[in-house]
């Protein structure tokens, strides 16, 4: 396999010659110029990518709208089965990319077939069961109490005091968890998705949150989603119950704080956007509807494994071999684009044909959807209603996204505003 050494710009995360065939999934284009990156990858590669992981692990990054929407449509040929995967005996067990991979294990997430819906089946009633005016309640009193924090400073730092904790506290509240666990289970996620080296620990402890909360709520059942996972009619394994609950927070705390601070950003340092600093609240819509189709969370998501020899785009695909799907990717695929309009506004008016929750059965549940704007849209309503003045306190190319090439968001999003009293009282 070749190296790094032996002709790749590691600056870049391209091959520095038209010759070289595989593109190492890092550097710091992934989080600085992704779309230029994208560009220059169809250009060289076409719709299908061949990459290599951390560790010389090889996979296919599928990049072309067409090529993911076919991978995305068609479970018996690209399942999203791990256990097909042919390259299990080059993984060690400590390799740092593993909690994002994924292991066989019974999770809605890791399974196929029957045994996929059949988590489905238990899953999808319970996200329905939430009240979406409940729901909406809880984030404005969470996002209130959070500028209360930073409020009278007249400046803050948006990712760490608001983004990221808001979504879960009010995963936490969903599903029983206590707001003292919530703060654990936000370094949790955020530490296993950035792929450390703690990455290994940080998807232990993690696991061990959320198999306790299905003990307690066996032992004292509440009225939240565990527990309406638990009353589900057909019989599941608390081992089952565990994996899902990490599946629901793994897939809506940290894509759910990058839509969020992605809408923000956007409004921030769009021009156009302006309007919803004077209280517009459609220009919230617009935001956030663009920024799933320019900065979408998911920028890859592994994976699907193919089940048989076959051919995508021009690239033979071998049983066994990984593939990633590049949602940020696709969206911004010139075939696409063509087809839909010239221009952001004809692009994105109206048009949520985007894979920022991926496509077919695999794709984010609706009721998930709707619960991560619900969280999204209030934060940043509550935000711009209590602070209408907020302004970026820095220039917007020195903005710092997260240093992975899966999930896009800020490292950081410091802001100004004009000092305003809590409402809360607390100071």
């Amino acid at each position: 396999m070749t190296t790094p050494e032996a002709g790749y710009d590691h600056i870049g995360g391209c091959p520095m010659h038209p010759e070289s065939s595989v593109v190492p999934l890092s550097g710091p284009r992934f989080h600085t110029d992704p779309h230029r990156l994208y560009e220059e990858m169809r250009s060289a590669h076409g719709p299908v990518v061949a990459v290599e992981l951390a560790g010389g692990i090889p996979a296919w990054l599928v990049i072309g709208y067409r090529e993911l929407h076919q991978v995305t449509s068609d479970p018996d040929l690209f399942p999203r089965n791990v256990a097909l995967w042919n390259q299990w005996p080059n993984i060690p067990p400590d390799w740092p990319l593993l909690p994002m991979v994924g292991q066989p294990m019974p999770s809605i997430y890791f399974t196929a077939g029957a045994e996929h819906r059949r988590h489905v089946a238990m899953v999808e009633p319970a996200l329905e069961s939430i009240d979406p005016f409940e729901l909406r309640s809880t984030c404005e009193d969470l996002a209130d109490r959070m500028i209360d924090v930073f409020c009278g400073r007249g400046e803050a730092e948006l990712v760490s005091e608001f983004a990221e904790p808001l979504p879960v506290l009010a995963l936490a509240r969903l599903m029983g968890f206590s707001d003292e666990e919530a703060p654990e289970l936000a370094w949790a996620m955020k530490t296993l998705a950035d792929g450390g080296a703690q990455a290994q620990a940080a998807y232990q402890r993690f696991t061990e949150l959320a198999h306790g909360r299905v003990h307690r709520e066996r032992e004292r059942p509440g009225r939240n989603m565990i527990t309406a996972m638990i009353e589900f009619p057909e019989p599941f394994t608390d081992e089952e119950y565990g994996y899902d609950v990490q599946a629901v927070l793994a897939a809506g705390h940290l894509t759910t704080a990058d839509w969020l601070i992605n809408s923000l950003g956007l409004m921030l340092t769009e021009e156009r956007f302006a309007v919803a600093f004077g209280g517009g609240r459609r220009s919230v819509d617009q935001a956030m509807n663009e920024a799933l189709w320019e900065d979408a969370p998911n920028q890859i998501l592994a994976g699907r494994w193919a089940s048989r020899d076959t051919r995508l785009a021009d690239k033979v695909i071998r049983a066994g071999d990984m593939l990633l799907l590049g949602l940020g990717a696709a969206n911004g695929d010139p075939h696409v684009r063509a087809h839909l309009g010239d221009g952001a506004d004809l692009v994105h008016a109206g048009n949520s044909a985007h894979f920022a929750f991926s496509h077919g059965e695999y794709r984010c549940p609706f009721p998930a959807q709707q619960i991560a704007e619900i969280i999204a849209r209030t934060g940043i309503e509550v935000l711009l209603d209590r602070l209408p003045d907020i302004d970026l306190a820095v220039p917007p190319h020195n903005l710092v996204r997260r240093p992975s090439p899966f999930l896009r968001g800020m490292s950081s999003l410091p802001v100004n505003f004009t000092p305003v009293r809590a409402v809360g009282g607390i100071q």
